[in-house]
């Protein structure tokens, strides 16, 4: 599945055109290497979202075509969340 579409279905980013702008701008990388839209992601793969101050690692646990809400969270694990400063303490 396109690393585009899956962030898509899971629900990680809502419009797979924004998926596709964050993955061409190279913040997106699986296994280590940087991704464009159109790479491919599988179960067991590590993918790092680089959003503006956070960086979300998660490991892709299944590969779904369509999904309700509740099930989206099921394609997925968090590894972890990082922020570069956290304004959510201030």
């Amino acid at each position: 599945m396109r690393i585009d579409k899956f962030l898509k279905v899971s629900r990680i980013i809502k419009r797979r055109s924004v998926a596709k702008e964050i993955a061409d701008k190279g913040r997106i990388s699986i296994n280590g290497r940087v991704a464009k839209s159109s790479s491919d992601v599988s179960t067991n793969d590590q993918v790092v979202i680089k959003f503006g101050n956070k960086t979300l690692t998660i490991l892709v646990k299944a590969l779904l075509d369509t999904t309700k809400k509740d099930d989206a969270q099921k394609m997925y694990e968090i590894i972890s969340e990082d922020y570069e400063h956290d304004y959510r303490n201030e």
